[in-house]
């Protein structure tokens, strides 16, 4: 069955996460994606960074960190270095037939290859070329550098996350970077929508900062309509009481009490049914305003039941409840394998053979996603896309690195 982006072809040269992000779900619904490695540098950063890694059938390293299998599924890597003139006409040669490029080298370090957008939109009008970098193609912060962690601290997220009277926190996987490679996706797909229509390419130009700024969503609005800079809350949610985790007699349990009707239940599952009559707490502003003395009732109550039974017995009473996973829940549950969102892929570059990865969550109807090529070791496809037919290439030294 054919993808909903069948035939849309994307040279991919980003590295790390947020551009293979991107470029990953894009394969997934069905795009090839033609991954650009340097054969120097040892390809994409995200290689060497581990453990775990998987390991070949003679116990070999394969460039197959656990990290770089997150976000390089469904693609074809192609060993070139575009520092020498054969890398860069190569990599003009594979633009002239795609239809999107993306990028996230520093700005303007492209454009001594040639390989710049100013460049490629002239030379390939058709072409969507996306540029992503930590804080944009313009802007007094232009020249720095971007990664996760600093456009976490940057953009204010790690403000907001922690506990009171901790250190700002960031986030436990690189979310600012998955985030970016989703808006790069949606940018990509606007664009290629406006190219079917008029044949007209474009660049999109995406910061790391700009979109981490883009999702903080309720805390960032409720800063811009009052002017007080939100605290770090913990677990607790900036305008919903009690939103939060909460201790159990063998656990943690997450309570979610979005509105009154909810927590009249949840006061009388508690035994406590006059909470919900309490001025100091029978409306969600009241409870926000009270919250300091709110919690610690609910704790009090809930430290004493086991986790099982206070999920049961919310759940029964339509009060939002469930448990905090530890990941060998989370991929050995029922609704894990129902979603697939557990993947085998069969690949020779493993010991064993397979390698396991994460699902896409997309379920699409008619044109689901597929999983079609497990992530390669680097230059795996150099000789299937690099013809000398279709290039006329000459590939002296390590300019061109054959398939490994």
């Amino acid at each position: 069955m054919a993808g909903a982006l069948d035939g849309l072809v994307i040279l991919d040269l980003s590295r790390i996460l947020a551009g293979p992000t991107c470029t990953q779900l894009l394969g997934d619904l069905g795009a090839e994606v033609i991954k650009v490695e340097n054969p120097k540098t040892g390809g994409d950063d995200t290689r060497t960074w581990g453990p775990p890694f998987v390991n070949g059938p003679d116990g070999e390293r394969t460039g197959l960190s656990a990290y770089f299998m997150s976000a390089n599924r469904n693609k074809k890597s192609v060993a070139l270095d575009i520092s020498n003139p054969e890398g860069q006409q190569a990599v003009r040669a594979l633009a002239a037939s795609a239809d999107v490029l993306i990028e996230n080298f520093k700005p303007g370090s492209l454009a001594k290859y040639g390989l710049d957008h100013d460049t490629m939109l002239r030379d390939f009008p058709h072409l969507v070329y996306c540029s992503i970098s930590g804080f944009g193609q313009t802007g007094p912060n232009a020249s720095k550098p971007g990664y996760d962690l600093m456009a976490q601290g940057y953009g204010g997220i790690m403000s907001l996350t922690g506990a009171p009277d901790g250190e700002p926190m960031k986030v436990g996987v690189g979310i600012a970077d998955v985030m970016c490679g989703m808006y790069a996706a949606v940018g990509i797909l606007a664009a290629l929508r406006h190219s079917n229509r008029t044949g007209e390419g474009q660049h999109i130009d995406l910061a790391l900062v700009d979109s981490q700024i883009a999702w903080l969503i309720n805390e960032g609005v409720n800063f811009l309509t009052t002017d007080a800079v939100p605290q770090r809350r913990g677990n607790g949610h900036p305008n919903i009481a009690p939103y939060q985790v909460f201790e159990t007699a063998d656990g943690h349990v997450t309570v979610a009490v979005g509105n009154d009707a909810q927590f009249e239940r949840f006061a009388g599952w508690l035994g406590r049914p006059e909470l919900a009559t309490d001025p100091r707490f029978s409306t969600n502003p009241a409870r926000l305003e009270n919250r300091a003395e709110l919690i610690p009732i609910v704790q009090e109550i809930l430290r004493a039941r086991a986790t099982d039974t206070v999920i049961a017995g919310l759940e029964a009473l339509k009060v939002p409840a469930g448990p905090v996973n530890t990941l060998d829940r989370v991929f050995s549950s029922d609704q894990v394998a129902a979603r697939d969102m557990r993947i085998d892929m069969d690949t020779a570059a493993a010991a064993d053979g397979r390698v396991s990865l994460i699902g896409n969550p997309l379920k699409l109807s008619k044109t689901p996603v597929t999983y079609r090529r497990a992530p390669p070791v680097m230059g795996a496809d150099t000789d299937e896309v690099l013809t000398d037919d279709q290039l006329n290439l000459e590939r002296p030294g390590q300019t061109v690195q054959r398939g490994a």
